[in-house]
């Protein structure tokens, strides 16, 4: 392929728009279930829901084409909402 050629994602997009999907299957699934502890069925929904929020910056938001540099620059703030996870988590 040229350089500067379009590539078609269709297919990728697709398949992530599947992932996502099964994954709010999950979610869903999740909170029908009254036996498990809150603790642990909140800390799944909230790791699914990381899960998610990763798959849409990376190949949505096009993450996966970019420099390692503006990687990280886009991880700065995914630490701090790892950070208020796990407060969240630790005031269950």
């Amino acid at each position: 392929m040229a350089e500067g050629a379009h590539h078609s994602h269709k297919k990728l997009y697709i398949f992530i728009f599947f992932v996502l999907s099964f994954l709010t299957a999950v979610e869903i699934a999740i909170t029908k279930f009254k036996s498990i502890d809150k603790f642990y069925r909140d800390s799944s929904l909230i790791i699914l829901a990381l899960g998610k929020a990763f798959l849409v910056a990376y190949y949505f938001m096009h993450l996966n084409e970019e420099t390692k540099w503006t990687r990280f620059i886009a991880a700065i703030p995914i630490s701090a909402g790892l950070y208020g996870t796990v407060l969240i988590l630790e005031s269950m």
